[in-house]
This record gives structure tokens, sequence and C-alpha cells, in this order.
């Protein structure tokens, strides 16, 4: 009787905080990413991946569940995961896998410890709930499975790094599941900086900046030289677990996906770095190396957060559960498009009530403006609020809402975002049209709406 394959390990490599164009993938000429570049090439490169909820713990939590963060009640940060949700350590766990979990949760009320009973079936735990509060740059506590604190040696990233690489030097001889989830490049908001390992700010100030970020300012020249310290450190991280895996036999049967969070703005778009429907805030980079993703090149079309849960359980043969929002990703790697959505649907808190699609061309957003981002989880009625036109203004400095010229495209992602809101169970709202502007430009047509 041959023996049975073993099941593929996997392990997710998550940042917070970080831009899609802090990537070589996505022409960042800094050199930032060069391992996260090669393995991107050599594997499958998410080229157009999107968070469905631009804030730490409501993005976790979709992570973790494959559910919108309204359908998990985690529409902002501090609200913990519902008694009785289904992780990916749970549909991991009952396969066989044992299941760890290093790093920052933030899927908790409290700041350090996260009790038993909040962990959602993972095994092995060594993290904080909310890792900027119990640690600095160059001090890391964590908290293992009996709640007792852990320092561990180095700058962060690299603490943190060396807590996986010991994990999976542990668990060679049965498959894993291993969630990592680090803080940076996130802002230390009690520090008001980026805080990169010594040496690194200096090797990054003053290089290149993006578009969006050059034109409008916010902290930008402030903080992109830390910033991108950040991210350099994160993908030797990124490299030293790969060269780990290669060293232990495990890079051909563990999947790794890298991903983050959501992205930054550094206050150009509102007070602070994130939460808001721009792409700096929702577009993210995204990587999958491993088994069935060798040579799956680029996906082009749109991918979103929720999307990523039900890839991994595919991609290790187990069983999507029909509850999950999402859907995976491989058949777009044979060719399969047939059904993939034309949009991705976001939904934006604690700065505001916002919902947003976004199509390859189009972005459209809008705003209750009577409601609560850190109390109202959503709302009947809204107000047209940005309409972006990817295709001739990527970085989105041209708001198109209420133009004259523009109306047709409004009242085509209108309607779209109305369908997508249906579709993950909110009410469908009232949406208030932006008064009308005269433009002079040509009019956009219905069909390019589609587009």
């Amino acid at each position: 009787m041959a023996e049975e394959k073993r099941k593929p390990n996997v392990i997710v490599f998550f940042t917070d905080q970080q831009r899609w164009d802090t990537t070589g993938l996505h022409g960042n000429p800094m050199g930032l990413t060069p391992n996260l570049d090669r393995l991107g090439r050599a594997h499958t490169h998410v080229a157009n991946s999107f968070t469905c909820q631009p804030v730490c713990g409501p993005a976790r939590a979709v992570l973790q569940t494959g559910l919108y963060a309204t359908n998990t009640t985690c529409f902002t940060n501090a609200i913990p995961l519902p008694e009785g949700s289904r992780s990916l350590a749970h549909y991991f766990g009952e396969a066989g896998y044992r299941t760890g979990y290093i790093g920052k949760w933030h899927l908790y009320d409290g700041a350090g410890p996260v009790p038993a009973d909040q962990r959602f079936g993972y095994e092995h735990w060594l993290a904080s709930n909310i890792l900027e509060f119990t640690s600095e740059a160059y001090e890391t506590v964590m908290y293992d499975v009996d709640d007792q604190p852990v320092k561990l040696p180095g700058y962060r990233v690299d603490a943190v790094t060396d807590a996986v690489i010991r994990y999976v030097d542990s668990h060679q001889e049965e498959p894993f599941f291993l969630f990592t989830s680090y803080i940076e490049p996130h802002f230390q908001n009690h520090l008001d900086d980026f805080p990169p390992p010594d040496g690194y700010r200096e090797q990054y100030t003053g290089g290149w900046v993006p578009p969006d970020l050059a034109a409008l300012g916010g902290t930008t020249h402030q903080h992109l030289g830390g910033y991108y310290g950040m991210v350099k450190r994160l993908d030797e991280a990124y490299g030293r677990l790969h060269d780990a895996l290669k060293s232990l036999g495990l890079d051909k049967d563990t999947i790794v996906l890298f991903t983050s969070d959501h992205g930054c703005h550094f206050k150009t778009r509102n007070g602070e770095y994130k939460r808001s429907c721009h792409e700096s805030s929702i577009r993210v980079p995204t990587v999958i190396t491993g088994p069935g993703f060798e040579g799956g090149g680029q996906v082009q079309e749109l991918v979103s957060l929720v999307d990523l849960p039900p890839t991994l359980l595919d991609a290790t043969g187990l069983e999507v559960p029909e509850r999950m929002e999402g859907r995976s990703i491989l058949p777009l790697l044979r060719g399969d498009r047939e059904g993939w959505p034309e949009e991705v649907f976001v939904q934006i808190s604690e700065a505001q009530v916002g919902r947003a699609v976004r199509t390859r061309r189009w972005k459209y957003c809008v705003d209750a403006p009577d409601k609560k981002g850190g109390r109202d989880p959503g709302s009947d009625r809204y107000v047209e609020q940005f309409l972006y036109d990817l295709q001739a203004d990527p970085y989105e400095l041209t708001n198109l809402i209420g133009l004259e010229s523009h109306q047709e495209v409004a009242a085509v992602m209108r309607e779209r975002l109305k369908r997508r809101m249906e579709e993950v169970g909110e009410p469908i709202p009232e949406v208030e049209m932006a008064p009308v502007r005269r433009s002079g430009q040509r009019r956009a047509t219905v069909v390019e709406a589609s587009t």
C-alpha cells in the first residue's frame, strides 16, 4: 500500500500597514524587498490584492474567519471574536494539523495576554493582543500559552522571526499551520515614529516617494525613511524563513502566504494612516509560495483579503466551508476565471462609516455622515464621497464625484455597491447623489463604467 502523501505545511507571514508599492514587484526602485520579489516571480504574485477592512483588528477577523467584518461583528478594533467563531486554526486542527500563533493578535479587548478561550483553536501560543503596548523596537515581550511573559532578544522583527524558525524546526515531523503576525511596519503611536533597526532610517531617507505622497505631503518626509527601513527588515526576515525551510528540507512541502492587513497614507487622506478607501490604505502586497503555487505567475484579477482563507484551505485539499464569503484563487492559476467578481468590496470603520467598490478602472466610495465609525457598524443611508478613474489617475488625485461628465459611471458603481452590500447581508441602502458639477469634460459612457 502506497504511503499517504503528507499534507503541506502552511505559514502566514502577515505584516501590518504595508503599502503594495513598497515592493519591487510593484515598481518601488529602493530595493526594499529582493526576497519577496524573487519568490513572487518564481511562485504566485497576486498583483491586485486588497483588504476588505483597512483597520488592524477587523482585517485580522476577516483573515481568521473568511467572513466580512460586519458578519464577525469585529467592525472596529478592541472587539473580540464572538464565542463560537470558527478560525483557520479550527479548520486546520480538525484536519490533523498542529496549530501555532506568534505575534500580534488584536482580536481581544485587552493589551497584553490573550485568555485561552479567546485564542480560537491555536495550540502553540506566543503573542500579545496589541504588540506595540507590550514591546518596543528592541524590547519584545509576548505571552506564552500559560500567559507568562517571554522576553525575546533582538530587533522586534528578528525576535518574532527567531520564534517562528524555532517553531518550524520543532515541528518537522508533522503538518502544521502557523500564523505569524508582525507589528511592523505599523506606525508606533506612542513614539510618533516608524522605528526601523539602527542605521536603516538613514539609508532610505530622501529616497523615492510615491506620487500620491509627493503630491499630498502629510507626514511623508518625516516618516518615510523609517517606514522603508522597517519594510526592508521584514523582507530580510521573510528571506530567513525561506532559508530555514530550505535547510530543513521543508521548502517543497510548505505554503507561505505573505500579505498585509492594510496600507498607509501618512495622514494625507484623513488625520491618521489608514481607514480610507484610497489605494494607499486598501491595496496590499500578496505573494504565495509552495506546492500548488510554483510558477503560478502573476494573478491580475482583483483579490480581496476574504479570498485568502478559502485559498489556503483549498491548497491543502481541505473543504472550504460554505459560510466563508470569499473564494479560492486556485482556479485563477489554472486560467479558470468564470464567475470571478469584477470588483472588490471594502467596509470602512472608525474614521467614518464608509463603503467602497473598486473595479479595474473605477473606485467609488460613500460615507454615512450621521453615523460614528467607532460605534456604528453600518447605515441605511450614505452620501457619495469619491469617484476615481484609476486608469487615468492611479494615485487618486482628482475626485470625479458629482461631475456631470461622470454621472453614468457613478450610477453603475452605485448599483455595484448596493449589490455587494446585499450579498454580505447588509441592508440595501439609500445613497444620496453628490451635487452635480459642470466639468467641460467628455462624458464617460456606460460601456466605460463596466471596465
